[in-house]
C-alpha cells in the first residue's frame, strides 16, 4: 500500500512529491485524471500549476499515460525547466540579493531559503560552487569575487520583474 501526503495542498514540493508517487504507483493517463487523484488526497491544483509541475518533474506523456524519470536526478529535467524553476523561486521568495566577497547572500522570508537553495543547486548557474540555506538566508558560494558579483546581478535580474529590480 502506498502512502501519499495529504492535506490542503501543502507546498509545491509536497504536491510534486505526491504527483511522483501517483505516477510511479499506477497509470495516470491525463492531467484531468491526475487533478482528480490529487483532489482525493486533499490537494487542489489549477491546471496551469499542474502543467508546470509536470514540466519541472520531467514527466513524459506516453500513449499509455505519464511516466516519471527513473531517479529524482535533476539532471534529467531539461535545463530550461530548471532555470524557469529558479526564476519562480527567486520571484516568490527573494527579498534581496547581494554579493559579499566570494559569496552571494539571498535574503528570503522565514522558510523561504530552502526552496531557493534547492532551485539554485538544480539550475547550477555558472560560477556557483554550492549553497547553504538557513531559514531566511541562502549563502551561495562562488568561485571568486568576480563570479559572485556576476551571479548576484544575474539572480537579482531573475528575481525581479522589470518594474521592480533588487540591488545586486
Amino acid at each position: 500500500m502506498n502512502s501519499y501526503p495529504t492535506g490542503g495542498g501543502g507546498s509545491a514540493a509536497q504536491r510534486q512529491q505526491t504527483i511522483l508517487l501517483l505516477v510511479r504507483g499506477g497509470r495516470v493517463r491525463s492531467q484531468g485524471e491526475l487533478a482528480r487523484l490529487l483532489r482525493r488526497r486533499g490537494i487542489a491544483v489549477a491546471q496551469p500549476t499542474l502543467s508546470r509541475d509536470l514540466r519541472e518533474l520531467g514527466l513524459a506523456k506516453t500513449p499509455t499515460g505519464y511516466v516519471a524519470p527513473r531517479t529524482g536526478d535533476p539532471e534529467r529535467v531539461p535545463p530550461a525547466a530548471r532555470r524557469a524553476k529558479l526564476a519562480r523561486a527567486l520571484q516568490g521568495f527573494a527579498r534581496s540579493v547581494e554579493a559579499a566577497g566570494s559569496l552571494v547572500i539571498v535574503k528570503t522570508p522565514p522558510a523561504g531559503a530552502q526552496p531557493v537553495a534547492r532551485a539554485l543547486d538544480e539550475a547550477a548557474p555558472p560560477g556557483l560552487a554550492g549553497t547553504i540555506a538557513g531559514d531566511d538566508t541562502v549563502f551561495v558560494a562562488t568561485r571568486g569575487e568576480r563570479a559572485a558579483r556576476h551571479l548576484a546581478r544575474h539572480l537579482a535580474g531573475l528575481a525581479s520583474p522589470a518594474e521592480r529590480r533588487l540591488p545586486a
